[in-house]
Parts: C-alpha cells; structure tokens; sequence
C-alpha cells in the first residue's frame, strides 16, 4: 500500500540558494531558486537593491514560473558597494546578499621622468580604454615613503601628469595613481604602482626604463648614422681606387702592345727605376757622322 501526499505551497518561505553568478563593472548576474519546487503557477518576486555607498534603495519585480530563476541588475557603478535582497511580492520572508562591482581598471604607462628638483609622472588617459570614466571625474596621486613607512595623499589632478617635490634623499618612494574615489574615498579604481628610488645618485631606478631608453636612444643612433656614412665612405674610396688601378694597367698594356707579335712586351725587373730608361732609344747612326773607336 501506498499514499501518494502533496504539501501544501507555502508562500511564507523565501527564496533558497541566492548567489551572484557574475558581477561587472556596471552590473550583476544573480539567480535563485523558488521557495519550493515546480510552482504552479507564476510567481512575482521583488528584488530590492541597497547602494550601500551612495544610501539609494532600487526595487525590482521579476515574474516566473521556473523553479530556477536568473536575474540581471543593470545600471550599477564600477567599484560599488550593494545589499541585493530577493523575497516574494507579498512580503514573505527575504534572501539577501552583498556584491561588489569591478572597479575601474587602473591607468596604463604609469612612467616617471626626473627633474632638477622634482619628478613628473605620467600615465595614459583611462578613458582610451573605460568608456565608464570622464576625464572630469580625474585621478588621485598617493605615494608611499618606505623608509618611513608612511603612506601620504598627494592631490588629485584631471590631466595625465603630475608634479611630486621635495623628495628626501634617500629614501625609496612608490607612487599609485588610479581613478579618483567618489563619495568618501569609497569608489575608486584600480592603482597603478611604480617604484622610484635610488634618489642619493640621482637617478631613478626602474621606474625611468623609458627615460633610459630614450637617453641610449638618443646616443646610439647619432653613433650609428655616423657608422653608416663612414663605411659608405670606405666603400666608394675603395671603388675609386680599383677602378684607378684597373685604368692605369689597362692603360699601361695598351702601350706595351706589340701588333706585330700580338701580344704586351715588358722589360725586366733590373731596369725598372733607372731614370735612364726615359731616354730615348738609339736605333741607329748617321751616315755623315765619324764613327771613332778608343
């Protein structure tokens, strides 16, 4: 024997197994499952959304007959602080839960350049790549003395730079620049962080690679240049000899060219040098001149 039985729904409960299934920038995926299994009918739920930073309350109504349902919260901001509760529309009993949002992404070729008497850092605009940021909102500059081991507030700024003065020789500095926080420092972006020290030498470590590269930059390529020419130099002297000899041999055969023998005819080695070879040569004597013999 057997009884089959069918409890009774109770709309009383709350909504099980809240959770977030992914959290963006500027929103929430969550879901939940019913009070009970397989309703039988569709279902009103209200889901209330607390700004815990801005103290705004937002409520929606979803509507569904799954026993499995999945909600997306749009029009949040990056960095945010929610409370999410999620109970059925008369009131029953609530399922909450907090979420945060994906802050702003930190600022990109955070670099650093030396000065006299100060630094200047400078990053690339944030709004390139987050089509969430202003360039009103700006940035906020902190830096932290590790000598020290105090971390200060520098300012805020709307541009891409910044000055930093009256640095301790000595002492080892790391700056983070990153979107700047809204109402009460508690939106902020992500920091971007860079290490500067080595102040007693006056050179800036790490942190001016691209001051460094630009410096051998601007020594290496005047050197090359100039190397370039000089072995283009060397090159066309080099050719202009060649073809010098190569003319002065030419002309030089040419004029010891037998045509009756068909071939050059060159004296030996034993005369060579001897001014007395540019005299002219005797090919015979006159008639009329007496011949006297010692």
């Amino acid at each position: 024997d057997y009884v089959v039985v069918k409890m009774i729904p109770d709309n009383r409960l709350p909504p099980r197994h809240l959770h977030a299934v992914r959290t963006g920038k500027t929103f929430a995926v969550i879901k939940w499952e019913s009070p009970y299994d397989s309703p039988d009918q569709d279902m009103l739920y209200a889901v209330a959304v607390k700004d815990l930073v801005r103290k705004t309350d937002k409520i929606y109504k979803v509507k569904s007959r799954n026993s499995t349902v999945e909600y997306t919260i749009k029009k949040l901001e990056p960095g945010g602080k929610y409370h999410v509760i999620v109970q059925l529309g008369n009131m029953s009993k609530e399922s909450s839960m907090k979420i945060n949002t994906v802050p702003l992404s930190a600022p990109d070729a955070l670099k650093i350049i030396t000065e006299n008497d100060h630094i200047l850092l400078f990053w690339k605009s944030l709004a390139l790549k987050e089509s969430n940021f202003n360039e009103s909102r700006g940035y906020e500059i902190h830096m932290f003395d590790s000598l020290m081991n105090i971390t200060a507030y520098l300012g805020n700024t709307t541009e891409n730079f910044f000055k930093v003065s009256n640095l301790k020789i000595g002492h080892n500095y790391s700056f983070s620049v990153q979107a700047r926080c809204l109402y009460g420092g508690q939106m902020c972006g992500e920091p971007a962080t860079l290490l500067y020290d080595e102040l007693g030498t006056g050179k800036d470590s790490s942190a001016t690679k691209s001051g460094r590269a630009t410096d051998v930059a601007a020594i290496v390529v005047p050197v090359l240049f100039l190397l370039l020419v000089t072995l283009g130099i060397g090159f066309v002297v080099l050719y202009m000899r060649h073809r010098r000899l190569q003319n002065s041999f030419t002309a030089f055969a040419n004029s010891h060219y037998s045509s009756r023998l068909g071939s050059a005819i060159f004296s030996s080695g034993d005369d060579l040098g001897d001014e007395d070879d540019e005299a002219p040569m005797i090919t015979g004597f006159s008639d009329d001149v007496p011949m006297v013999i010692a």
